[in-house]
């Protein structure tokens, strides 16, 4: 099913279903679904306690006013080895190496954390980079549903992570985290079930010739 080498990137709005999507995909394509699991893959190659990546996981680092306001170009080049080694920015960078080193060995999906941005940024061919969103009355009624709780508190979820993943975005690439162009595919996944959106993926990488 697979001709050659690729990586999907899946950004998504939390309740969108593109986290699901993704790893039903993965599943289907038999190939590794990259969400989490970076995290403990990050700790162990660095023999940094993966708590302090699970703190820092699609949050924004200290300065983000200071960072937005001054259009700091971010830095996502190689990790700093001093006695600053487990800020926000040296484990982003942490992360990102073992990112790049993923795309580089394997054909998988990985789920959000500025991925798309940072194989861009690598120059790494063969990387498709999805975005699902909807609309917050879709959002909403999958979030009650899958984490079984009321709608109040599932606003309260949708509210707080869209934020942290957005300013997460624009702290370590400095561009709006639903920027279009930085994309090859929009979902709109108010419309659609989780199905259909598994098909429309499916048929957008094999448009592209890297399955059959």
């Amino acid at each position: 099913m697979i001709k050659k080498h690729f990586v999907i990137t899946i950004g998504r709005q939390y309740g969108s279903g593109g986290r699901l999507v993704g790893k039903r995909l993965a599943e289907d394509l038999g190939i590794h679904f990259y969400d989490n699991d970076i995290l403990k893959l990050t700790s162990e190659r660095t023999a940094i306690g993966e708590q302090y990546f699970r703190l820092a996981d699609e949050k924004a680092g200290n300065n983000i006013l200071y960072k937005i306001v001054n259009s700091f170009k971010p830095d996502i080049g190689k990790p700093n080895l001093d006695d600053n080694i487990v800020s926000p920015e040296n484990l982003f960078r942490f992360q990102a190496e073992v990112i790049r080193e993923i795309a580089q060995n394997e054909t998988c999906i990985i789920a959000g954390r500025c991925s798309n941005y940072i194989l861009a940024e690598a120059n790494l061919e063969n990387h498709v980079d999805l975005f699902v969103y909807a609309d917050l009355v879709t959002r909403t009624k999958r979030v009650m549903e899958y984490n079984k709780i009321n709608e109040e508190e599932a606003l309260k979820q949708i509210h707080k992570i869209d934020k942290e993943r957005k300013e997460y975005h624009t702290y370590y690439t400095g561009e709006d985290w639903m920027k279009p162009d930085r994309y090859d595919l929009m979902i709109n996944a108010s419309r659609i079930n989780y199905d259909e959106m598994e098909v429309l993926m499916k048929d957008y990488i094999r448009m592209k010739g890297f399955i059959d």
